[in-house]
Formats: structure tokens, sequence, C-alpha cells
């Protein structure tokens, strides 16, 4: 199936009715894109609740492809990658590409990491386009509406194209124009700092009229990749807290921004300085730090990437075959009867002791409001090791990080 199919059949579903009927197709349109060049959950989150063992067999959304390779350092048998977006699987295969074909880990960093040196067009031609499988090279090689081709943007900051990387650099201009500079973060030397510099140039813009009108729009939020369905479900989280949807969105920002050393932390280098620093080993994506890359490097063709749903690629396993499953936040997308249909399919594929991750808008979990109760019986959560996965996950765009384990 095309992406536009997947995506449409994913997003346009039962609740696609009325007011939100609209809202959903226009999601839908606008996702049918390169959304992520960076994936924005934390594989060393992930890899702390799934506690993988050696030759384990895993099942992972694509997104921007850098947690698929960082879970190869765990040594699983296979991490089988899924995704609706063609172009999130491109952009995994040009990683994985880069990784093999470059000579050494400084070519790899200066062409994933600091994204771009001129130097990387010549690399592409001769060392990473060769390895690329058809359907990835014709995307990457495809041209942009100025006649570029698309992947040209590793000599142009890679990580600020997609819909996201627009996004934050939307956010960085109208921050400016609002009285704040969210690049004033990278100053900070220690935590005490971010705190500072957050409450001085970051805070005060959520309490501008227009970011206050943006924050209640769901239409501004797509290109962070916030459906319909999950923006209702940011809605009903605030008014639990009794919050407005700006103060929830800033009290998000902070802990992204304030929480975490930002010399350590890849998502806050992204949405403060559009850019890794990549002198700094602790500010890399775990995939590109030197002490997990060679193991990855060497893993390589252990990564399964396919053009599917998480549905219909476990529909293709043989039972009890699967170790651990990362959902993302898919389940926030899926109605009812979708949301059912994988898990009947997580059951009957789940071997003894597997795991689930996935993150949620909100910050209760989807699954025990919304499943049977049978579907539910065999796995066990646990709230306060939840909480302590998000207190942990540098990501910080989430209201929840959850683990469910097969006990039964």
């Amino acid at each position: 199936m095309s992406t536009k199919s997947l995506i449409d059949s994913a997003v346009i579903n039962s609740t696609t009715q009325g007011h939100k009927g609209w809202a959903d197709r226009l999601f839908a349109h606008w996702f049918n894109r390169l959304v992520y060049a960076q994936i924005w959950e934390d594989p060393v989150v992930d890899l702390d609740a799934l506690q993988l063992k050696p030759g384990a067999q895993v099942l992972s959304i694509s997104s921007g492809g850098c947690n698929a390779l960082a879970y190869l350092s765990a040594d699983p048998s296979a991490v089988h990658v899924v995704d609706l977006n063609a172009a999130h699987l491109a952009m995994l295969e040009l990683k994985r590409a880069a990784i093999r074909g470059l000579h050494g880990d400084a070519e790899v960093l200066a062409f994933l990491g600091d994204a771009a040196q001129a130097e990387n067009a010549q690399r592409y031609r001769e060392q990473v386009a060769p390895l690329l499988p058809a359907e990835a090279r014709d995307w990457w090689e495809t041209t942009d509406w100025l006649g570029r081709p698309r992947w040209r943007m590793f000599t142009r900051h890679a990580y600020r194209h997609g819909l996201l990387g627009l996004f934050i650099g939307f956010s960085h201009w109208l921050a400016k124009r609002l009285g704040g500079d969210l690049s004033k973060m990278t100053e900070a030397r220690s935590l005490d700092e971010q705190a500072v510099l957050f409450e001085r140039h970051v805070a005060p813009l959520f309490r501008t009229g227009l970011l206050k009108f943006l924050c209640e729009r769901s239409a501004a939020l797509y290109s962070l990749g916030i459906p319909p369905s999950q923006f209702a479900a940011l809605k009903a989280d605030a008014a639990a807290e009794g919050l407005s949807l700006p103060a929830l969105f800033e009290e998000r920002m902070r802990h992204l921004a304030c929480d975490f050393p930002y010399g350590e932390n890849c998502f806050a280098a992204q949405a403060f300085a559009r850019r890794y620093d990549i002198q700094r080993v602790a500010q890399l994506p775990m995939y590109l730090q030197p002490s997990h890359l060679d193991l990855i490097r060497g893993r390589l063709d252990r990564l399964h990437p396919r053009h599917m749903t998480l549905t219909t690629f476990l529909q293709t396993r043989p039972a009890q075959s699967m170790d651990a499953y990362l959902f993302l936040d898919a389940q926030d997308w899926m109605d009812d009867a979708q949301l059912i249909a994988l898990w009947r399919e997580v059951n009957r594929t789940a071997a003894a002791g597997a795991r689930v991750v996935f993150r949620s808008g909100g910050k209760t979990s989807p699954l025990e409001a919304r499943l049977p109760a049978e579907i539910l019986a065999p796995w066990h959560t646990d709230p306060t090791y939840n909480a302590s996965l998000y207190a942990r996950d540098r990501s910080a765009i989430y209201g929840g990080v959850h683990l469910y384990v097969k006990t039964a």
C-alpha cells in the first residue's frame, strides 16, 4: 500500500465524524511526507524498560530511525521496523547505509551528526547511495520544489528539515518576535542556569495572547505529529490537572529544558540549538555515540524495515515469537477496533515475559479504559515504575511512558 493509503486507514476511522472528520483528513494529508528526521522517544529509557536479552525479537515503529538502530546495541537477533510513512523508512535506510559505508566514526558523525558539511555530497554519492535499497534511493534522489535532491538536506542541517524540524525553526522565529529566545537555553552550563534561562526567555512565551491562541488550535500542532485524537487527550489531561493547554505545554517544555543537563540531551540540542554539538559525545543520539556505534555497525543486517501497519506485520509472525514491542504513541491514533485488533495479535505473538513500551499524549495509559478485560488479563503494569520512566525520558514531549509485561 502507498503511504497515503496507510496513513488514511490509520487516521480516518470510526471516530472520524463532524468537525473531527475534517481535522482527521487534514492531518492525514499533512502527515503524508517526512515528519521526523530524528525520533522523539528516548531509547535509553526504552532499553531500561525492555531489559532485552541477547537474541530477542523486537518490533518497533521507525519514525526517524534513531531508536531502531540504538536497540541493536542490546544484541537482539532481529529488530523488525514498521512505519506507515515510506519517508521514515527511507531515513532509516540512509542512516544504516551511512554507518555501513562511511569510513570510520568521524565520517559517520560528519554525515549523520553534524549533517551540514559540503563534503557530505561526495560522501552520499560515493559511499552511501550505492548501499541504499532501490526504493529508498529513489526517495532520496527525488527533487524538492527547488530542484534539489532530498539527500542534499545532509549538507544543509538535515535535522532542520521534515515537518518537525521546520516547526522548530518557525518556533524560534516566532519566539523572538514575541520577546523570547529559545536559543538562549544553549548558554546554560548547569541545571540551575537552565532553570533561570527558561524562566527568562521561554516560559513567558506561553503567556502571550498569540501563543495561547495557537496552543488551543489542533491544526497548529500537526507538524509535531499530534493528530486530533491525541489533541483531545491533551485537553482532557490539562482539564484534569486544572491547567490550560498553554500551561500544560509550558510544563512539558520545562521538563525538556530544565530537568536534564543540556550537554547530555540530544532532544534539547535539536529543540534549542537546532543541531547536535558533535564535540559533546554525551549530547549525541545513542546510536551515534562511539561506545555503541561499533556494536551497531556489526549488526546492521538484523534490521528488517517494512512499509505496513503494526497489526499487519504481527499477523505474519508465528505464535509466541516476539519478545519486545515499541509502539511509540501510535495507540493514541487508534479507535477501539484498531486497538483491539492490535492487542489480539500482541497476545498471540508475545513470548513468555514479553514487554511492551509505548508513550501517550496524556498521563494515563489508554489500555485499561479501552481494551476488553480478557485481552489485558495476561499483562501487568506498575504506574509508579511508569512514572519513573517518564521522569527519565529526556524528550519530555509526552504525558506518559508505559511498560506492560506479560505474566501469564
